[in-house]
């Protein structure tokens, strides 16, 4: 089976090619764009097809990150992965960003880790992964302080560009980080992607903090009724 993922949650426009025999990433793409993922998530999809020979038509499913990330970049990526998937009467499924750093590097440390991404304004979006690679403690919005103090109660690895802010905050926990990363390897959410149950992991947004941009409710003009 041919999985095709897609991350646009950070400043990267990634694109996969996963095949279920052997296991294998047989082409891929991540063009470092800051922004303008609109623009050229087309162009990379096409890039990474003709890498690797197939066409759409021979595309089994595909994955897409549903953050936390980007706000506009996970709106591009999740249409662009829908409109792919009905066009082509494909299953989509959803892949979220933090368990794609997280799981893999879990896995790998046979420990639990912690993914932490630095979401501004002091403030980290985080998640823990346990040492068989299953959910200990769910993403969430969490303050440094907070989310250090997690790391510290379930001993987990720290790995995400939030890392660095948590061990600012306990030197305890510099020893603990195994990378500094601001979104999944694109080849990560292919293998997740390749084998999650659409129907329990849709194609929808993760947000886990509100949009900035909200309406003016309170400039709202009243309307005339004819």
């Amino acid at each position: 089976m041919l999985t095709l993922a897609i991350d646009c949650s950070a400043r990267f426009c990634s694109v996969a090619l996963h095949k279920g025999e052997g296991d294998r990433i047989i082409a891929e793409a991540s063009p470092d764009i800051g922004r303008g993922h609109a623009e050229q998530l087309p162009s990379v999809l096409q890039t990474v097809l003709d890498a690797a020979g197939v066409t759409l038509s021979e595309v089994a499913r595909v994955g897409v990150t549903i953050g936390p990330g980007s706000f506009a970049g996970i709106r591009v990526g999740v249409a662009f992965a829908r409109g792919l998937a009905l066009a082509n009467s494909i299953p989509a499924v959803g892949v979220g960003s933090l368990e794609a750093i997280a799981v893999p590097a879990t896995l790998a440390k046979a420990a639990p880790v912690m993914a932490a991404l630095d979401a501004r304004r002091d403030r980290v979006w985080a998640l823990i992964a346990g040492a068989d690679g299953e959910i200990i403690t769910p993403g969430a919005e969490w303050t440094p302080v907070e989310a250090a103090a997690e790391a510290r109660r379930t001993g987990a690895w720290l790995i995400g560009s939030g890392a660095a802010l948590l061990a600012a905050e306990d030197e305890s926990l510099a020893e603990r980080v195994i990378g500094d990363v601001a979104a999944p390897a694109i080849a990560d959410v292919a293998r997740l992607a390749s084998h999650l149950d659409p129907g329990a992991n849709p194609p929808k947004p993760r947000y886990l903090r509100d949009a900035d941009a909200k309406p003016q409710t309170g400039f709202a003009l009243p309307h005339e009724v004819v």
